[in-house]
């Protein structure tokens, strides 16, 4: 399947595996496919099929040029021993409800599922196109993409991961996996900001061309893990069959019957996978987008107006504090019937000055296909606590927002058709605000003793992602400026 930039030209085209490794196009844009696939699967293959087989399917659709054999392997090692849940996702049903976990991976976040395979990819795709460049993954992270990336890539065969986080914006419990991940081709930095302006060097480093030259001469190739790479992007459409399949197996739904989904959103690649599987023929009535107080995209879907000029928020869903949602651009390519120019030019809008616009005919899609609302800091918890009293389910910070939206949603629409939340990590994770939430007490420990803490309040077993937290000790925080990365990089990779 060939591939191209949403800001370039369809005559300029690259096969699946250069796109995975490229990772960014040149020109700033996101890589999708030149003509999207038809679905290789019939609706009613869903329920008969196991989460890897949905996993081989989806991947053989988009990224053809892998052998079967190569997607097999990669399943297969990418949906191994290392969840601790034989589904992979499981489904939970509460209060009218279904959770989607997705967090069952080894740490313990939805990013485990497109990360725990993109290094499989990646492997693969080297030998593919014959690349005797080691690869440098470069990524930024709000929390959990770091983390899940480091994890997926440790001692990966010539391959080195640079992560860059936000100082202070991430939870106790995501800089302890980060900086206790082990592998000697791993490496983080925080910088002095926030996740957009980690976002936006990773960026620019990306589209320096004296640079990628001086990395090609030191025999090296820039890729990234971040949702942008459409390695990563692919793999998360799977989730949403598998568990429309699920619950027609289970009869909670009909063949055919729609269903909503509520997603918590930060840099918008989710719900994009979402929106994708809709286009697949899955039955999806709303998807529906679920932000914090960094509410740009409630705005947006509002008033068709992306306006990132406004306050930032650290929040306790650290994972969706951001302001500038790059998979946004995929969604926009699409309703703009494929116009790189137009794109290109909204996108330089946005660099320029912060905001755009989009057209009456785009605004009115968008509201076909999704609604949009956002939580509070106070909402959250009281989510958290809601849900809690109503059965002792325990969700995380991110989710609560995505089942609080949802409800408002149901409450303004009177919609009754079925509801899945996106669950996207374990409560174990942010251990602070789950404690708080469901005992109305501050927790008087942080990070790993919090966890403990939140363990003598829940009882139970703990899975063993959450065990591995207490096995390492965390290496020394190291602190830079944005305009730094790059001589970090430099540096780290000894480049002449």
């Amino acid at each position: 399947m060939k591939y191209r930039s949403t800001r370039g030209s369809k005559d300029n085209t690259l096969n699946s595996p250069s796109a995975i490794i490229q990772g960014l196009a040149p020109d700033g844009g996101l890589y999708v496919p030149l003509n999207f696939p038809e679905p290789n699967f019939k609706l009613e293959d869903l329920p008969k099929l196991s989460y890897k087989q949905i996993a081989a399917m989806v991947i053989a659709l988009f990224f053809n040029d892998f052998s079967k054999e190569q997607i097999i392997s990669s399943v297969t090692n990418a949906y191994n021993k290392q969840w601790d849940d034989r589904s992979i996702v499981p489904i939970e049903k509460h209060n009218g409800n279904f959770y989607m976990e997705l967090f069952h991976g080894p740490t313990l976040a939805f990013k485990d599922i497109a990360l725990q395979m993109l290094p499989q990819l990646m492997t693969r795709a080297v030998q593919i196109e014959k690349i005797n460049r080691d690869i440098i993954i470069l990524t930024a992270t709000s929390g959990d993409t770091g983390t899940a990336s480091m994890r997926g890539f440790a001692n990966q065969k010539g391959t080195d991961v640079i992560v860059f986080y936000p100082e202070g914006g991430v939870s106790p419990v995501q800089l302890k996996q980060m900086l206790s991940q082990r592998g000697k081709n791993l490496q983080a930095f925080a910088i002095k900001g926030n996740f957009d302006d980690a976002q936006t060097e990773v960026k620019k480093i990306f589209n320096d061309k004296a640079f990628r030259e001086r990395l090609k001469q030191n025999g090296y190739q820039f890729s990234s893990a971040n949702s942008m790479n459409i390695g990563r992007l692919i793999p998360q459409i799977s989730y949403y069959l598998y568990t429309y399949g699920q619950l027609v197996r289970r009869k909670e739904i009909n063949l055919g019957d729609k269903v909503n989904f509520s997603v918590p959103t930060g840099n918008f690649g989710d719900i994009l996978a979402g929106y994708y599987a809709k286009k697949l023929g899955l039955p999806i009535n709303k998807l529906i987008c679920a932000s914090n107080e960094n509410n740009v995209l409630t705005d947006f879907f509002e008033t068709g107006e992306y306006d990132k000029r406004r306050k930032f928020h650290l929040t306790n869903a650290p994972a969706m504090d951001i302001l500038v949602s790059s998979n946004l651009e995929r969604l926009l390519f699409d309703l703009y019937d494929e116009n790189d120019k137009q794109i290109a030019s909204l996108m330089n809008q946005l660099t320029q000055r912060g905001h755009y616009q989009v057209n009456e005919d785009v605004l009115n899609e968008l509201h076909q296909i999704f609604a949009a609302d956002f939580a509070n800091e106070n909402q959250v918890k009281e989510e958290i606590k809601r849900v809690y009293n109503y059965d002792r389910y325990v969700i995380d910070p991110h989710t609560a927002i995505g089942s609080y939206v949802a409800q408002q949603y149901k409450q303004k629409t009177n919609d009754v058709t079925p509801m899945i939340i996106v669950s996207t990590a374990s409560p174990y994770k942010f251990p602070e605000t789950v404690y708080e939430a469901i005992t109305g007490r501050d927790c008087p420990q942080s990070g790993v003793a919090a966890i403990k803490k939140l363990h003598e309040e829940l009882g139970g077993q703990l899975s063993i992602g959450v065990r591995a937290l207490f096995d390492h000790e965390a290496h020394m925080e190291k602190i830079i400026n944005p305009e730094n990365m790059e001589a970090a990089i430099s540096s780290i990779l000894n480049l002449k």
